[in-house]
């Protein structure tokens, strides 16, 4: 019984060590119109606000419009770009030169949006080297999170690595 016991016990950690070694891949949403529901108004429109900024300025470039979403004391969190509405315009005007069209939807792989009090988060795709094997890739999921105040995003964090 006891070697039962034993076996039974290595084969339940083999098999469970080979299950995380394993990983579902992160999978983008299509359906934006659904992530941007809420059935209280204010978190609809404050989801609305952010994905409309991350549309217009941040993805297309559009930074004339950047005083409609953002607040002029916007704070933030990331190590590459100081506070101020006036830094994340610069920011992003040396990331995207020439504006570009605004799209439909947002272009990045978009997993979720959640809205909490004032609080809004992103959840996108990224997909990195293994860093076991360089001809092989996985995914995993960035978050963007920002505050809203006064109908204007007043601060974001997000996950980012000091460039």
């Amino acid at each position: 019984m006891r070697i039962f016991t034993c076996l039974h016990a290595l084969l339940l950690t083999v098999v469970l060590s080979a299950s995380a070694l394993a990983q579902t891949a992160v999978t983008p949403n299509p359906d934006h119109a659904s992530l941007l529901g809420s059935a209280d108004p204010q978190l609809a429109a404050n989801k609305r606000l952010v994905y409309d900024f991350w549309r217009e300025v941040f993805e297309a470039g559009q930074v004339s419009g950047a005083d409609k979403y953002v607040a002029e004391s916007y704070i933030q969190h990331n190590p590459n770009v100081p506070d101020g509405r006036t830094a994340m315009v610069g920011f992003i005007s040396r990331r995207n030169p020439v504006a570009k069209p605004v799209d439909a939807q947002v272009k990045a792989p978009l997993v979720s949006i959640v809205a909490e009090r004032d609080i809004v988060v992103l959840g996108f795709v990224r997909e990195y080297p293994d860093p076991k094997d360089g001809s092989r890739k996985y995914t995993t999921t960035w978050f963007d999170m920002f505050r809203i105040e006064n109908g204007k995003i007043a601060e974001h964090w997000d996950s980012a690595i000091r460039q």
